[in-house]
């Protein structure tokens, strides 16, 4: 049986589409069709169900996947690592948002490479949930952490942590609005206070509002900045207030350049997902990284 058959064959089962498929493989889509048949011919027996989007495999396909995928997995690891591996440097390409790949995943990573490690080199990608998504579809990246839980067969995704929200500002301003003024109804106390966010659509203060107030923020992002760190600094230096991931802010409260300026009995959090392409955990540099952010997230919880 070609080997090309059946690379195609499971990139489509992981694709769940011929026209994904196509995309992925750099064929045109009548090209992955005509595969597909010639390996259905083959076996005798149909392995996918033509769908109004995408496909969906037939018992047969799954089986089928299931017992070729891996082989064939282990066969791109040989090719591209080289037969000795012992005196080769397999890549890791990661993608995730930036501050949290910046402070928690590249750290957590960094056992993996060096005189010490095992044979890693790193190469980080940032980008927010869809850009990341669709780069690990495309073969762009190895492994990525994802706010977003992502659907259908082409991904595997498991939750790697939760991290909780602070709304923080200056103590300047936590002096001004005044202790006690902020309860479960304390949004409006807040109103004149700057807001600074890393969107226009204030995605962190409308989540907390809704979250923690059931209400909406009052006025628009008096800052914006796209990272969370300029966030963090513009809030020290007394810009106005922000919600940010606890521990990015934690070493800044403790030394009290901000402040919390509520405490809810149920804080908001979001959680990341580790997302693979379905099959890759059979490539062992993946598989590796993936059960060490894992360990690394026992600690952040």
């Amino acid at each position: 049986m070609d080997l090309a058959l059946l690379r195609t064959f499971v990139t489509v089962h992981r694709a769940g589409s011929f026209t994904r498929a196509a995309a992925l493989l750099g064929l045109s889509q009548p090209a992955v069709t005509s595969q597909i048949r010639s390996l259905e011919r083959q076996l005798g027996r149909p392995l996918f169900l033509r769908q109004a989007r995408g496909v969906t495999p037939t018992t047969i396909g799954d089986e089928l996947a299931h017992k070729a995928a891996p082989h064939l997995d282990a066969l791109v690891e040989i090719v591209e690592t080289g037969l000795d591996d012992a005196s080769s440097l397999r890549t890791l390409h990661l993608a995730g948002p930036p501050e949290f790949t910046a402070e928690r995943a590249l750290p957590a990573l960094t056992e993996l490479t060096g005189a010490d490690g095992q044979g890693y080199t790193l190469r980080a990608s940032f980008g927010d949930a869809e850009e990341i998504l669709d780069g690990l579809a495309a073969g762009h990246h190895d492994l990525a952490i994802s706010t977003a839980r992502p659907r259908g067969g082409l991904f595997t995704a498991t939750t790697l942590c939760d991290e909780e929200h602070v709304l923080v500002a200056a103590p300047p301003w936590a002096e001004r609005i005044g202790a006690g003024k902020l309860d479960g109804n304390g949004a409006p106390a807040l109103d004149h206070v700057p807001v600074i966010e890393v969107h226009e659509s204030l995605p962190f203060v409308s989540r907390y509002w809704a979250s923690v107030f059931d209400a909406r923020p009052a006025g628009p992002g008096t800052v914006v900045v796209p990272d969370l760190r300029a966030v963090l600094a513009c809030a020290a230096a007394g810009a106005g207030l922000a919600v940010l991931p606890r521990y990015l802010c934690a070493d800044a409260l403790e030394r009290g350049d901000v402040v919390a300026l509520h405490e809810p009995a149920v804080p908001p959090l979001r959680t990341y997902f580790l997302v693979v392409r379905t099959g890759t955990l059979a490539l062992p540099h993946i598989a590796r990284a993936h059960e060490r952010l894992h360990r690394a997230a026992a600690d952040w919880n």
